[in-house]
């Protein structure tokens, strides 16, 4: 893979490819995603990892059923939005780019921002990962910084393990929301984003936009919308 700029025999042109373990400043790390071809990588807790091919069952439709659900509450509520695979400069050490996010944008109410050049800067309301399995560094380091930068809730989906674990910010700690006795996740930061998390897993979504749908109908989510318009 030749990521690199050569005119003639000047050196000081090259730039060198990402490769996962590399160890860089964002300012550098950057400069070299840049230059690369359109590929994910990311830059977590000053580490780079360049994403590996992507399977099907296990990470591209349990993806799409994430942003079928969010994409539905974010259509229902003025004043939030939806990323997919967006760039989030979380800090000097992280750069992540999560499978999906929702972000409240005000600039008076939400915590993060969309800069200059088009990037999230900030620390999103709520952040989601469709892991494969708990050895992910998505439960470990991402985790971490995710908490440290104040990400107010946490998704992760381990898709082999069929295990869904939403998490809330409390007091500088991730702890997780469970669900109600009808099986149903209510978030604490977007009201009216409920899910019906076993019919999530088994692929139901006609089950899954309807208990949104009645999340949505609720009177907190009316009452969120007043607050946002």
């Amino acid at each position: 893979m030749a990521t690199y700029v050569e005119h003639g025999l000047n050196n000081s042109a090259f730039i060198p490819p990402l490769e996962s373990g590399d160890r860089l400043t964002r300012h550098e790390f950057e400069r070299r995603y840049t230059a690369m071809p359109h590929k994910k990588a990311e830059l977590i807790e000053g580490v780079v990892y360049v994403a590996s091919p992507l399977r099907f069952r296990s990470h591209a439709q349990p993806h799409g059923n994430l942003i079928v659900w969010l994409g539905n509450y974010k259509v229902s509520t003025p004043g939030v939005e939806l990323g997919d695979n967006a760039t989030v400069r979380l800090d000097l050490d992280n750069e992540p780019q999560p499978d999906v996010l929702l972000l409240i944008d005000k600039p008076t109410r939400g915590q993060a921002q969309i800069s200059k050049d088009d990037y999230v800067e900030g620390s999103p309301e709520l952040v989601a990962e469709v892991a494969a399995s708990s050895a992910s560094i998505d439960l470990y380091d991402k985790k971490r910084a995710y908490r440290r930068n104040g990400v107010q809730e946490y998704i992760v989906w381990q898709t082999l393990e069929n295990k869904f674990d939403w998490f809330y910010l409390q007091n500088g700690e991730y702890l997780l929301l469970v669900a109600d006795a009808d099986g149903v996740i209510k978030s604490r930061v977007f009201p009216g984003l409920w899910l019906a998390v076993t019919s999530l897993i088994t692929g139901d979504m006609t089950k899954v936009l309807a208990v949104l749908q009645q999340g949505l109908n609720s009177q907190e989510h009316t009452e969120f919308v007043e607050r946002l318009v």
